[in-house]
This record gives C-alpha cells, structure tokens and sequence, in this order.
C-alpha cells in the first residue's frame, strides 16, 4: 500500500500547517509560513528539504521562475548520500518532482521527464497525492509526443489513487488521465473528478480551479450554448481564484480561452512581477495604495533608506520610472 505523510519520525505542526495550506489552495498563506520556515532551519533534513521543495513547488506554481530557481540552487544534486543517511525516501522523491516541475515550467521536458523518474526511483510506493511522479511524468510524456506511455502511467496513477482511497489523489488522477486520453472520456474524467472532490468535502481549490479550467477549455470545443455558458462559469470561477492567490500561469491560461470566445478576462499583471522578490511585492502593494515610504517603512520594520533602496529596483524591474506607474504595473485600479 502506498505510504502517507510528508516527513518521516521528526514531524512539525508549523509545517502541517504549512502543507495543509498549500493542499487546500490556500497558497498565499502556505507561501508565507514557508518562506518563515525556511528563515529558519531546523537541521532536521526532512523537515528543512520538504519546506524547501515545497517552496520550490509554490513559486513554480505562481509563476516566480527566477525565485523558484534560485530556490532550487539549494537542493542537493544527488540524493543519495541523504538518503543512506536517513533521509526519508519520500521527502526525496518530493525533492526530484519539485525539480521536475520547475523543468517543466522552464521548458526543459526532458529533464522533467528525468526528474519525475528519479523521484519514482525514491518514492514508488509513496501517497500518490502526496509524490506525484506520475502526474507531472504523464504530462511531459504527452508533451514528447508518447501518449500510449503517458496513458499508462496515468492509469497506474489512477489504480494507486483508489487503492489509498484518498478522494483529492482521485481527484488528481482523473485529471491526469483527461489529459492523456486522445478520445471523447476526457468529459467524462474531469466532471468524475470534480465529483470527487465535491462527494468527498474535499476543500482543494487549486485543484478544483484547475479542473474548471480544464473542462472549460474542453466544452469551448463544442458549438452548445449551453457547453458556452458552462464553459464561461467555469473559467470565470478559475479566473477569480487565480487571481486572488496570485497563479499567473494558470490566470493567463484562463484569459487565453475567455479571449478566444470573446469574452474580457481580467487583467493579468506583467510577466516582469515574477522577477520581484517576496520583498519587493510586498513594498510595491504597499507603495502603490497609496502608503509613503515612512509608512511603508514602519509597516515592514525596516528603514526608510531600505525602502526607497527597494523601490529603485521594482522600477527597474517594471521598467517604470515613477510611483505613479505602480497600480498598473501591478494590475491594481489607480490611486485616486
């Protein structure tokens, strides 16, 4: 049977609360627990690698690919010694999918594809929602051009789900298995996957919201006005989430399929946010509603000179030149 947890005999409620969070979709909270964590190491290497491959995960997910990266600089490179030291195999195998889907994002398949295998060499048996090797595996295998492989790894990732029963892992697979079945159940996947979570109480809005997007995406294929409406409900309900927890992938994704029907998304803020530090975001928000850099200061505990040492490198970053230019550059309605 597939094991659970994320941590092997050391446990941290901090960091449950953390995870639990991040499972919920509730990634901006998960987002700053984990950043505080991080701040401060335990010495404990599951602990300290699963807060750090989580954190990898989140700024991945937001789309923050230069923080991801420079997190990731901190990972091992090989694992084995770790591992023969006592690491947990499935904080290991939470480290390579981690890496695995920063590839991914990046562009470079093939060392997601080699980065899902060795988190499979650590964690086979592992929680199939708690490693997910074979979800992101099967995603970069359709993407190479492997779908009869991709199809198989999918449904063992189904089989594994329904063996640790766990309706959110189910949840996971069927979107897995959309995603790599070339024929007319991809429907009939993602509507039994949002059953899934709705039957089971499960509170996983990521997951949830991407589902949406994806049945979304699927239903705009068809000429219904009816498969139009439901399409619109869905993304837009994708749109607010993504919106509201900062996924800028995932809101563009969403904003591409609402143009293509004709319909106005949401602003999406500039691809250069993504440079911005954790640091940076939080002067800029405050900066552009309005605070001066007193206040910012006081608000961050920081000096008045470190602000202003902040605020010349968002602009540079945003490519603007002034205060004034911060709502928009953020995708926040100007101060009046």
């Amino acid at each position: 049977m597939p094991t659970g947890g994320f941590l092997s005999s050391t446990s941290d409620p901090r960091l449950e609360l953390a995870l639990s969070a991040q499972r919920s979709g509730r990634l901006l909270e998960a987002l700053g627990l984990l950043s505080a964590l991080h701040a401060s190491p335990s010495g404990v290497p599951d602990r300290d690698l699963r807060v750090l491959s989580a954190l990898v995960e989140l700024r991945t997910a937001r789309g923050d690919l230069a923080e991801a990266r420079a997190l990731a600089a901190g990972l091992p490179a090989d694992l084995t010694a770790a591992v023969h030291d006592g690491l947990d195999r499935a904080v290991a195998g939470q480290v390579e999918v981690a890496r695995a889907e920063l590839a991914a994002a990046s562009g470079d398949v093939e060392e997601a594809i080699a980065g899902h295998r060795r988190a499979e060499h650590w964690a086979h048996d592992a929680a199939p929602d708690v490693v997910p090797w074979r979800a992101g595996l099967a995603v970069a295998l359709i993407r190479t051009g492997a779908r009869r492989e991709a199809a198989s790894v999918a449904a063992d990732q189904y089989a594994a789900a329904r063996a640790c029963g766990d309706p959110y892992a189910v949840a996971m697979a069927l979107r897995t298995m959309a995603t790599t079945d070339p024929g007319d159940r991809r429907l009939h996947h993602l509507r039994a996957a949002r059953l899934e979570l709705e039957d089971g109480g499960v509170v996983a809005e990521r997951l949830g919201a991407q589902i949406d997007a994806d049945l979304g995406g699927l239903l705009l294929l068809g000429f219904s006005p009816d498969d139009r409406a439901e399409a619109v409900r869905l993304l837009r309900s994708a749109e607010t989430y993504a919106g509201r927890q900062e996924l800028r992938p995932l809101q563009e994704r969403v904003a591409r399929l609402l143009v293509r029907i004709g319909e106005v998304p949401q602003p999406v803020p500039s691809d250069a946010l993504g440079a911005l530090t954790a640091t940076e975001r939080r002067v800029a928000d405050l900066a552009a509603r309005g605070l001066t850099n007193r206040a910012v200061a006081a608000e961050l505990a920081v000096s008045v000179k470190a602000v202003e040492w902040h605020l010349s490198h968002i602009y540079r970053k945003l490519g603007i030149t002034s205060r004034t230019r911060l709502p928009g550059a953020l995708g926040l309605s100007s101060v009046g």
